[in-house]
């Protein structure tokens, strides 16, 4: 009788060169999809969508495993790359998967972001590079979740003073008081200041208390040699000039 096994049978203790699929863990469906995402970016980073981004930040916080769910729900929860930037430590670590290390990257990266915008315009004729003015003030308060009130503090050649958050309040609003912010212009010897704040709901309109308080503060600056250039208010809908609307 033949010792040879039937036809399409090895031996016994012999491979047929084909994997049996026992004991060989399947290859992770992401394998390969970090460089694929990273030379995308490389050749169309203007294109990739915002949870795509929000990987390739995530994966100098994960070495290893897949972040395309954390991303998306990062997105989910928040709304996009800016808004996730922007949120609150303890409201990122409620996400699952976040944990320490992708928050520092996160807030690493809005702080970098805000720096950014602030060297184009600082040690500038503000009011000549004035869409500068706008991208940081959005850059640094569109997004954020309570209200807050900030001032720009110009020489009299217009140049960057210095640039403070005056008041931080809720959702809605946020206290200011007129005689403080003169009196902080006369400290730093300001002749002019543009006031910035944002609406957390998104809309940048006006409101009623918006106009009235900017008034009060021009009708205090102007005798004391203070000009207000504007009063800009940003929000995740876009911004509105008080310049623009006729409102100074």
């Amino acid at each position: 009788m033949s010792d040879e096994p039937p036809p399409g049978r090895a031996r016994r203790g012999t491979s047929t060169g084909k994997p049996s699929g026992k004991g060989l863990a399947e290859a992770p469906h992401f394998l390969g999809h970090r460089q694929r995402l990273r030379e995308r970016f490389s050749q169309t980073a203007d294109a990739l969508p915002d949870y795509e981004l929000l990987e390739l930040v995530l994966f100098r916080s994960i070495a290893r495993g897949d972040v395309k769910g954390i991303a998306k729900a990062l997105i989910a929860r928040f709304g996009s790359f800016a808004e996730v930037l922007a949120a609150a430590p303890e409201l990122l670590g409620e996400v699952k998967g976040v944990g320490p290390a992708i928050i520092h990257d996160l807030k690493l990266i809005e702080q970098a972001s805000k720096r950014v915008a602030m060297g184009a315009i600082r040690n500038r004729q503000v009011l000549g590079s004035y869409n500068s003015v706008v991208d940081y003030c959005r850059t640094a308060m569109a997004f954020a979740e309570l209200e807050e009130f900030r001032l720009l503090f110009l020489d009299k050649k217009n140049g960057l003073i210095g640039d403070e958050v005056m008041q931080r309040g809720t959702v809605d609003h946020t206290p200011v008081y007129p005689r403080e912010i003169v009196r902080r212009a006369l400290q730093l010897n300001a002749s002019a200041i543009i006031l910035a704040h944002n609406h957390p709901s998104g809309d940048p309109t006006p409101s009623r208390a918006d106009i009235e308080m900017t008034r009060e503060i021009v009708n205090l600056a102007e005798p004391l040699g203070i000009v207000v250039h504007d009063h800009l208010i940003v929000g995740r809908k876009g911004h509105a000039s008080f310049r623009a609307l006729g409102l100074l």
